[in-house]
């Protein structure tokens, strides 16, 4: 009888088969283990405690980390790994790969009954997330407050292993300038338990710290959605720098006017920092009464195009203009001895606005009327950058495109975007997950696949390399992934294998705890 309109049936398998629908997927886990991921679980993460039966924490947040990969985004897609009769043959041959005999078996102890699945099933996923809250915490809380609770020992631990994460990225392709770029990004949220941020509507804000040059996110905290994005930035950056591995010899930050900040812009410029000294930085500066009135001084003549150069290095006018601005605010100047200063203004005219009725002479925030009468929409950046202004803009926005990036494939790309509970530890928990899945696909297309992949989304990886059809088989004790050789992702499958080999002969770092 059929099915449809079309002369095609679907019917079930009735012989187990080994099929995978992600037969690209095990390459990630290759790339985990060379980085050591594992044994970085193993080392930090303590929440399934050795004598404790079930699973293991590396196997809970490896899980996971292959969910966010494989496009899930929520704890009930397990089930659909699970259903991969493939990908399950897979973990269940790599899970015990290199430990030692004790080791193996104490794995099998935990189980006093057969083992009948291959992915963690939801209900201890949640049981599991909710270790990493902290209701102490929480008790804390006072209403109409900015307030970050303290993450406790196993948010921690999943930071630590992020950390080793970047370190073994660095060891593999050193980079000696690290360009930090902080931000933070709006979550939705339906939960009762989010509160409401400056977009109105329900929301969590987490603050990210972006390592430009590494393409990795070197630290994430979540955060509430009515804290400030500015809020306690300086503890961050801190924070950020002794995240930093080793070959980091000079550091930069971006960031936008949430960075514009007193305490933060002293640190950066007066060098305090032990291990890197003065940080150059150019950050967003607040658009004041006093900033526009400096502004307006500055002389027609000392105005210049803002120049970008296409990808034949041909130079082309934007349309917007930049000056050098006379603007020394008072917390600038409140020493003669302190480090100077650069306040840079970029302008565009505002054409074709009408102005309201009697509102002829009023000015917005953002807004100056020059000399003749037409009005610009002017923004600001403070540095302590001696470059040129063209090359300085040009530098500084580099920050919207890529950083703004990330955030969005965090959110859309990754499981990010939804979170699964309204305890905020357990969502901190599903972020970090997140971040760590990130880190290794971005580590996946930095230092393993083609330079052609390098700005690809996630979305055109999973089509050309995560979603292959496969069979998985086993010869002569050897686990085998059957592609077609019609395939093209083929040959790239066998070089990256090659190329994660070379890079796991090396050995991952050695982090100090």
């Amino acid at each position: 009888m059929a099915q449809g309109v079309l002369p095609f049936q679907y019917q079930d398998q009735k012989r187990v088969a080994g099929l995978t629908a992600l037969a690209g997927l095990p390459a990630y886990l290759d790339l985990a283990q060379a980085a050591g991921l594992r044994d970085s679980f193993c080392r930090h993460l303590k929440v399934c405690d050795e004598n404790t039966q079930g699973w293991s924490d590396h196997q809970i947040v490896m899980a996971l980390i292959l969910l966010n990969l494989a496009g899930g985004d929520c704890v009930a897609d397990l089930d659909k790994l699970e259903a991969d009769e493939g990908l399950c043959q897979i973990m269940r041959k790599f899970e015990h790969y290199g430990l030692p005999r004790r080791q193996r078996r104490s794995l099998e102890r935990r189980w006093r009954k057969e083992r009948r699945r291959s992915f963690v099933s939801a209900s201890p996923v949640f049981r599991y997330l909710a270790a990493f809250h902290d209701q102490a915490q929480e008790e804390k809380r006072r209403e109409h407050r900015a307030f970050i609770p303290e993450p406790n020992e196993h948010l921690q631990a999943l930071g630590k292993s992020n950390r080793d994460l970047v370190a073994f990225v660095q060891s593999c392709s050193p980079q000696p300038q690290a360009t930090l770029d902080m931000d933070a990004t709006l979550v939705g949220s339906r939960k009762d338990q989010a509160l409401w941020c400056y977009q109105h509507y329900k929301a969590y804000q987490p603050f990210n710290v972006y390592w430009f040059e590494q393409d990795q996110v070197v630290l994430s905290e979540f955060r509430d959605g009515n804290v400030p994005a500015g809020y306690q930035q300086l503890r961050l950056l801190q924070e950020s720098l002794k995240q930093l591995p080793e070959g980091v010899e000079k550091v930069c930050v971006r960031s936008d006017t949430a960075g514009y900040q007193q305490d933060l812009l002293r640190y950066c410029a007066e060098g305090t920092n032990e291990r890197f000294g003065v940080i150059e930085f150019a950050i967003g500066a607040d658009v004041t009464a006093s900033f526009r009135q400096a502004v307006r001084e500055v002389a027609e003549d000392q105005w210049f195009p803002v120049l970008r150069t296409d990808p034949d290095g041909r130079q082309y006018d934007t349309g917007q203009q930049w000056a050098e601005v006379c603007y020394v605010p008072n917390w600038a100047g409140s020493s003669k001895k302190g480090p100077a200063y650069r306040f840079v203004a970029t302008r565009e005219l505002l054409r074709h606005q009408l102005e309201l009725p009697g509102c002829e002479t009023a000015e917005d925030s953002d807004q100056v009327q020059a000399a003749g009468g037409e009005r610009y929409k002017v923004r600001g950046i403070v540095t302590n950058r001696t470059v040129d202004a063209n090359e300085l803009i040009h530098w500084y926005r580099e920050r919207c495109g890529k950083s703004e990036e990330v955030h969005a494939v965090m959110k859309d790309d990754l499981a990010g975007g939804k979170l699964p509970s309204g305890e905020f530890g357990e969502n901190a928990a599903w972020w970090g997950i997140m971040i760590l899945a990130l880190n290794l696909n971005a580590a996946m297309k930095r230092l393993i696949l083609p330079k052609s992949w390098a700005l690809k989304r996630l979305k055109a990886v999973r089509f050309g390399l995560i979603n292959l059809v496969g069979q998985v088989r086993t010869r002569s004790r050897q686990l085998q992934i059957l592609i077609s050789p019609r395939q093209p992702a083929y040959a790239l499958l066998l070089q990256i294998r090659e190329r994660i080999a070379q890079l796991a002969a090396k050995g991952p770092p050695v982090v100090c705890c």
